[in-house]
């Protein structure tokens, strides 16, 4: 294995005015990577259209990317402890623009597939050198507010990003809705540079070669495996029993060796802290209620209620008020007041309610309640997200809070693609079920019926008769979506409410960094605390 012996140097100090800047920078990053990710919510239906697609192709298409995202953010992390986080950021957007551009240009399914892969590698390294980042200039107690303004982006980016691709889709066309963070992207690549002044990495580690492979197999052999079940294979055959049992040994082999290496990607010691091990499990159960609302809202929209994509991008907008609303209050008065665990514990008892609210959800639901349970939701997410990564990251020894931030996102997004697989699944087989009774109920032939096996339904193409029975079916199937997302709201509940109530210490990581380097110079390698 390689060894890096990082960069030395003293630890550089910035003004007010500096750190505004570069967090000007780090919020257009981020902005860019939450883009990446829900700004084809809505024009999801469209592409697989045009790219003669299924609805595996619409599942991979976004599970492809979360996948990336998933299995590269701890690496992402473990770079971050031993690399320049500055060079790291712009590696992470150069490569999130090549996909970009390629998932742009995609002309059949499996390109645009491999193309969002490599946007989702990019986009992991945004999200987990982004919060890095920011633990190295702003102290907990002063991150609420910045982590405010960052959930802000995040959940406005996740909320509003379908609106954008709505309006987007259905004027200039949804190759654009690739196109169009590009710039964004470059400016951030140039504000960063300039403005983001960060200590020089000091001390020696090694790249954990072995476990990044053998997680990356792990997880990405557990989601295939979940998302092809059912659909190209049966649950009950020779390939799913492999594939099942290849994913149970994979991890299994995971945990060993990143319990023997000395410097691991996913360092297991950190579980043995009870506000890690809380924090990481609210984490996951969040990510899923997330992701579902993100994708289950727009099919729902679409295919049940017969709306544009405009109109379902339209409908996120009390979700991105809510969201603004928590995050800015919120992150304001955890800085002014250092009291953090009521807020994390009202915003996992009204995403249990929203969770609630959603479930509810047919073809005849009225609408009002979906502007009740959405701007819930938005208010639940703002004072969760980057609040939970907070508490890890106070909870967390400097010389590990790359590795620690990015479990946090590796375990959020984790839970994000389990939901998006398993609950899209779920979706699938209920209105293949409930189309097929509607089918013969009213005596129609499938033949005849102007529905392919396998692929989305163009609502707009059908006769009546179908139509209805369709939208019925995406009704019924997304109610009951929702209704299985209950549990993890109530678990992400329980969580919270047993963290500890620790107070967010005073220090940016750079000082905390200096002030063990003065400690400890001879030995940079110490062994560290579990938090």
């Amino acid at each position: 294995m390689t060894e890096s012996t990082g960069e030395s140097g003293p630890a550089p100090t910035m003004s007010r005015r500096q750190v505004n800047e570069a967090f000007g920078g780090i919020l257009i990053g981020m902005l860019v990577a939450v883009l990446s990710t829900s700004v084809i919510n809505t024009s999801l239906p469209r592409i697989v259209t045009d790219l003669h697609g299924d609805q595996t192709t619409l599942t991979w298409v976004v599970t492809g990317s979360l996948l990336a995202v998933t299995v590269c953010t701890p690496i992402w992390g473990k770079l971050a402890d031993l690399f320049s986080r500055r060079l790291l950021l712009h590696i992470a957007l150069l490569i999130f623009m090549i996909g970009s551009l390629a998932a742009g240009f995609a002309s059949e399914p499996t390109l645009m597939i491999a193309a969002r892969l490599v946007q989702g590698i990019g986009t992991g390294g945004l999200i987990t050198l982004s919060q890095i980042a920011i633990s190295d200039i702003i102290s907990p107690r002063e991150r609420g507010k910045y982590m405010g303004v960052l959930g802000a982006v995040v959940v406005a980016g996740t909320a509003g990003g379908p609106l954008v691709g709505g309006l987007v889709t259905d004027t200039i066309g949804w190759r654009w809705n690739f196109y169009i963070v590009i710039p964004f992207a470059v400016v951030a690549m140039i504000v960063i540079q300039l403005k983001l002044i960060l200590p020089r990495r000091k001390g020696t580690g090694r790249i954990d070669y072995i476990g990044s492979v053998l997680l990356t197999a792990a997880i990405s052999t557990l989601l295939i495996w979940l998302s092809l079940g059912g659909k190209v294979f049966e649950w009950n055959s020779a390939v799913s029993w492999c594939m099942g049992i290849g994913t149970a040994v994979l991890i299994a082999v995971t945990l060993v060796v990143e319990s023997k290496v000395k410097y691991p990607v996913l360092p297991l010691h950190m579980f043995r802290g009870k506000t890690f091990t809380l924090s990481i499990v609210a984490s996951v159960c969040v990510g899923i209620v997330l992701y579902s609302v993100a994708i289950f809202i727009s099919q729902y929209m679409q295919l049940s209620r017969g709306a544009s994509a405009t109109g379902a991008g339209l409908i996120t907008l009390p979700q991105v008020a809510g969201n603004l609303i928590a995050s800015t209050v919120v992150g304001g008065l955890i800085s002014r007041t250092g009291h953090w665990k009521p807020w994390l514990i009202t915003g996992a008892s009204l995403l249990t309610v929203a969770s609630i609210l959603l479930s509810t959800l047919r073809v005849d639901t009225n609408i009002v309640v979906l502007f009740l349970a959405l701007p819930l939701v938005g208010l639940a997410l703002g004072m969760l997200l980057q609040n939970l990564v907070l508490v890890v990251q106070n909870a967390t020894d400097v010389r590990e809070i790359g590795a620690a931030s990015s479990a946090a996102a590796f375990f959020r997004s984790l839970g994000g693609v389990l939901g998006v697989t398993m609950l899209g699944a779920a979706l699938s087989a209920r209105v293949d079920t409930e189309i097929e009774n509607g089918l013969q109920e009213s005596g129609i032939a499938r033949s005849a019926s102007g529905l392919t096996e396998g692929a989305l339904p163009n609502i707009d193409t059908l006769s009546d008769p179908v139509r209805d029975i369709v939208e019925s079916a995406y009704g019924q199937g997304v109610g009951e979506v929702f209704l299985i997302s209950i549990p993890f709201a109530v678990i992400a509940l329980i969580c919270v409410i047993f963290l500890p109530n620790a107070v967010l210490g005073t220090k940016t990581g750079i000082e905390q960094l200096a002030d063990i380097e003065q400690d400890e110079p001879a030995d940079a390698s110490t062994t560290l605390k579990v938090p």
